[in-house]
């Protein structure tokens, strides 16, 4: 095999990794009423079953790109794969929602070794610029084909199997990526790697954990004494490993590389990237499923207008920043994006699928300059820094996701709520209890309405309404996050901006 072809089958090879750790965070959230069924967890056990791998993997994310760097990041991905397949293996022995927390920790761990090992990898790999921007468009392009097609196998694996099918269909796909990684990927090492710094190891997880933790815990149950204790460690640590690594020649992650301004404006884009995507799958899924009554697999079928959306605009932003400049493709994303969203907020009500289809076809055309914007980081960045950008990255998606569902989602909840006043359930009959229940969620509201027959009804069309209500003042807080995203993109990114230079 010629040295360019081996390059491209390496590049399949990262790609498929990928793909696998994006569609598992979709197919668990569809398997989680099935968890629930079985296992009986709490409330919070079923949080911990949500939240813990973001957690985890948000937290070990720098440390892991620093190890890779130094141990080998081959070595590092093939670890990650062996420890993402094991863990998805260990299901098979679950029978409590602790056990279930333990598996999605331990995958947390492997995805934090394979998501920067990937992005590194591809900028060591193809040292042509030109070759590099393709291949971050191929890379930006499969994370769009993951969260597509994770709803789809999800809610086919589901109508078949347990629940357990949607973790043991890792288990094949990560042996078989073991033995493709060693046979076809170089190994690579930074030539300058940050300093192992046990200080700066400990500060920067506790940092990323307290943070991801604040955002979900206020957006969840609102400004509390945890969540406070938790945004002030966050800060404190934070603040103290950036300081850290600036006082350090060759620190474990290098901060400098922000001084860049276009490195800069690629993190931004694939932050605000982040939050529309995953706010917008969250929400509209559950509208799909609760407010249009169509099933899992229905829905993921559904969703797909954005997902190929996202795969074509991804593989057509290295070729359309060629013709008019990187900077209007980074921006002008982020600009469509967010009138994907407003057009939520536009349309005439009751809402139909026609109309959301084309909202999706909008995000995830704005998506796209996710493959630009990973061009932007990577190719900003020196090779022997290639961990650390692409680090940075990754945590700009995980803390996007995060606050895409806490802070968009905590708005889509306010508006139901608000919807749903206390006063007019008491006067339909509900007990302060069920009030709750019904105030809580909107699938909380469609199975009190089941339990009341005939006479629920009325709160059944009320809630739905109510739901609809929220995700249309969602779009509307969406928009704008992203117009504004948009603004500060144009005003960062250099008018001359060309990543198929690079370094």
């Amino acid at each position: 095999m010629t040295e360019a072809r081996l390059r491209w089958a390496g590049l399949a090879v990262l790609c498929t990794s990928l793909l696998v750790v994006v569609m598992d965070m979709t197919i668990l959230s569809l398997a989680l009423p099935a968890i629930s069924a079985d296992l009986r967890p709490g409330a919070v056990e079923l949080l911990w079953m949500v939240d813990i791998y973001a957690l985890v993997l948000a937290g070990l994310l720098v440390t892991a790109s620093a190890i890779g760097d130094r141990w080998g990041r081959r070595r590092m991905l093939v670890a990650g794969f062996a420890t993402f397949g094991l863990a998805s293996l260990a299901v098979l022995v679950v029978d409590s929602p602790a056990g279930v927390i333990a598996v999605r920790a331990l995958l947390g761990v492997g995805g934090a070794m394979i998501m920067p090992s990937t992005l590194s990898m591809v900028r060591t790999m193809f040292t042509d610029p030109r070759e590099r921007a393709t291949a971050l468009g191929c890379w930006g392009a499969t994370a769009a084909v993951g969260t597509a097609l994770g709803p789809i196998i999800g809610g086919a694996l589901l109508e078949a199997f347990r629940w357990h099918s949607a973790f043991l269909v890792n288990v094949p796909v990560m042996a078989v990526a073991i033995v493709a990684a060693l046979l076809l990927l170089p190994e690579s090492r930074s030539e300058r790697p940050g300093t192992l710094d046990p200080i700066a190891t400990v500060l920067s997880v506790v940092g990323m954990v307290a943070l991801v933790y604040a955002v979900k815990h206020t957006g969840e149950h609102g400004l509390t004494g945890k969540g406070v204790v938790a945004a002030v460690v966050a800060v404190v640590g934070l603040v103290l490993f950036v300081r850290r690594c600036l006082a350090q020649p060759n620190p474990v992650l290098e901060i400098r590389l922000f001084r860049e301004r276009a490195f800069s404006a690629g993190v931004i884009t694939a932050l605000c990237s982040s939050i529309a995507s995953i706010a917008a799958l969250l929400l509209l899924s559950q509208w799909l499923q609760l407010v249009r009554g169509w099933s899992p697999l229905e829905s993921g079928f559904a969703l797909l207008p954005m997902a190929v959306a996202g795969v074509l605009c991804s593989l057509l932003a290295p070729a359309l920043a060629d013709r008019i400049g990187a900077r209007p493709v980074l921006a002008g994303g982020l600009l469509v994006g967010g009138i994907g969203f407003l057009l939520v907020f536009l349309l005439p009500t009751p809402l139909t699928y026609a109309g959301v289809a084309v909202s999706l076809v909008l995000v995830g055309a704005g998506s796209g300059s996710l493959a630009l914007a990973s061009a932007a980081i990577m190719s900003g960045a020196p090779a022997d820094k290639a961990g650390s950008a692409a680090a940075i990255e990754e945590s700009s998606y995980e803390i996007g996701g995060v606050l895409g569902v806490a802070v968009l989602g905590s708005l889509a909840g306010a508006v139901y709520r608000a919807d749903l006043p206390v006063s007019d359930l008491t006067a339909a009959g509900l007990d302060a209890a069920t009030g709750d229940v019904v105030r809580d969620s909107l699938g909380g509201a469609l199975e009190v309405s089941d339990l009341l027959g005939p006479g629920g009804a009325s709160l059944a069309t009320q809630a739905t309404e109510a739901f609809t209500h929220s995700l249309t003042w969602t779009g509307l807080a969406g928009g704008i996050v992203m117009l504004a995203a948009a603004a500060l993109v144009w005003w960062l990114a250099p008018r001359d901006l060309d990543v198929s230079a690079g370094h």
